[in-house]
């Protein structure tokens, strides 16, 4: 499907900056981005789109189901491409590298609890904060795109307590 099928299908109109940011996503080696990633990645190519457009799309995008968003970063928004499965996340609070993964086991053991709670599970999310076990890790410092640099406070905000 292209970028303008695909915004149409989500009812949305194909203009320039949606298509642009929509070609971010797809094309990204990062899976989970910032609006400012996007941003920076938009102006790396030569587009004349505001930060305030990036943000504007990225809120008219999630609300439209294209993309999905979490907060994994000192209260930051990151945001990827909805690719119509759930899946979690393992957080490096180190070097800020994010893995997605999928574990039936988990999933059915969180709906068992919801279920004995008296609650029906509709939605989740999980984001796992674990600690790099390589002391050269290569994501370390690496900068945008959900990478602590250095300077930045660790993940979780307030450093999980």
């Amino acid at each position: 499907m292209t970028q303008v099928e695909e915004l149409k299908s989500s009812g949305l109109k194909a203009t320039l900056p949606r298509i642009r940011i929509l070609e971010v996503f797809q094309k990204a080696s990062l899976r989970h981005m910032t609006a400012e990633d996007v941003f920076k990645a938009l102006l790396a190519d030569g587009s004349d789109i505001g930060l305030a457009t990036v943000y504007r799309v990225l809120m008219q995008f999630e609300q439209a189901g294209i993309l999905t968003r979490s907060h994994f970063e000192s209260g930051k928004s990151v945001f990827e491409l909805n690719e119509g499965h759930h899946h979690d996340h393992l957080v490096c609070m180190s070097c800020g590298r994010v893995e997605e993964f999928f574990d039936p086991e988990i999933e059915a053991r969180q709906r068992a609890i919801a279920q004995d709670k008296g609650f029906t599970l509709r939605d989740h999310a999980l984001a796992l904060y674990a600690q790099c076990i390589k002391p050269d890790c290569e994501h370390r410092g690496n900068g945008p795109g959900g990478v602590r640099t250095p300077g930045q406070t660790p993940w979780p905000p307030g450093g999980g307590q």
